[in-house]
């Protein structure tokens, strides 16, 4: 089976790389990953992912897709531009690799024929929800420039599906933590910060809420998707640990050894989506997933990590 990974060398694609031997179906893949190593991309996550083909390039640049789709089984899509407040600032390059880098991608898969498309997504397209839990067949209702651009993509990945029967599968996941995480997101800007002694910022009252996910139960059920999924469907992936930001500063401060004297407040992010919660019946009941990462194991078991590899992450805070 020869898959095309495209973001494989990002936190989530490349864990899915190195693990994915260990997956149903992919234990002989043949992995190609595409990745255009812009500032969150790192060659570096793949050293032990064993023998892979690595291809520096843009999912946007289409002959370089249309070469490396030919001949491709499958296809797991990572590629995405993910910072919210980067989307803020500035939403032309979330639109161009969200938006038309998917649509290049899913022409290409068209015209190989390829097999299976997973597009991987997140919970942020469906909004905000103040009681209960979104399941798949909730309308998308984004609030940022990211998570409108996802919704794009989300929209173009399923009508290609209705359109020209390309056998596409869609995974939209809460928020994800772990090793080799780009250290813009909270979790790792916290610990770093932590770890170096400097303050870290909590938006406005704290009160925002996240279902947290580990990155391999993530990657799992990414795989199980992939294997077994029905096509044309979506399937959110979720941990099951609803945290508001002020208890994940308060657990991140305990694991790091440090009092509330180091958290600054700030003013709170525009248009910042209140809770997530995502139903995770479907995938459960159709595929057998269950998130098995303790949510207090992952957490000491992430700090130790960026306590253990300054190596990786210090150059990517001074850069």
């Amino acid at each position: 089976m020869r898959v095309l990974v495209t973001g494989g060398a990002g936190f989530i694609g490349s864990h899915f790389v190195r693990e994915a031997s260990t997956y149903p179906g992919l234990a002989d893949a043949r992995i190609t990953v595409l990745d255009a190593l812009t500032y969150s991309g790192n060659r570096a996550n793949l050293d032990s992912a064993g023998d892979i083909r690595f291809v520096h390039g843009d999912i946007c640049d289409a002959a370089v897709v249309d070469e490396l789709m030919a001949g491709t089984d499958a296809v797991v899509h990572f590629a995405a531009e993910t910072h919210v407040d980067r989307s803020i600032d500035g939403g032309a390059a979330f639109v161009r690799t969200n938006v038309l880098g998917t649509q290049i991608l899913l022409d290409a898969a068209v015209r190989h024929g390829v097999g299976r498309f997973l597009h991987v997504s997140t919970d942020e397209v469906y909004g905000s929800i103040e009681t209960g839990s979104w399941r798949e067949d909730f309308p998308v209702s984004p609030n940022s420039p990211y998570s409108a651009a996802k919704a794009g993509s989300d929209l173009l990945a399923l009508a290609y599906h209705r359109t020209h029967g390309l056998p596409v599968l869609v995974t939209r996941c809460s928020n994800n933590y772990g090793p080799y995480q780009f250290p813009e997101k909270v979790i790792p800007l916290f610990v770093t910060n932590l770890l170096d002694g400097r303050k870290v910022p909590l938006y406005g009252d704290g009160g925002n809420v996240r279902d947290w996910l580990h990155v391999d139960d993530h990657c799992r059920g990414i795989a199980l998707v992939l294997a077994g999924g029905r096509a044309g469907e979506i399937y959110n992936i979720g941990g099951g640990t609803e945290l508001t930001n002020k208890e994940l500063t308060g657990l991140l401060l305990e694991a790091c050894g440090k009092d509330w004297d180091s958290v600054e407040p700030v003013e709170d992010r525009k248009g910042h989506d209140r809770r997530y919660s995502v139903d995770i019946t479907k995938i459960s009941q159709e595929l057998g997933y269950a998130p098995r990462t303790d949510f207090t194991t992952g957490l000491a078991e992430t700090v130790a990590w960026y306590r253990d590899n300054r190596a990786w992450w210090e150059p990517l805070k001074t850069a």
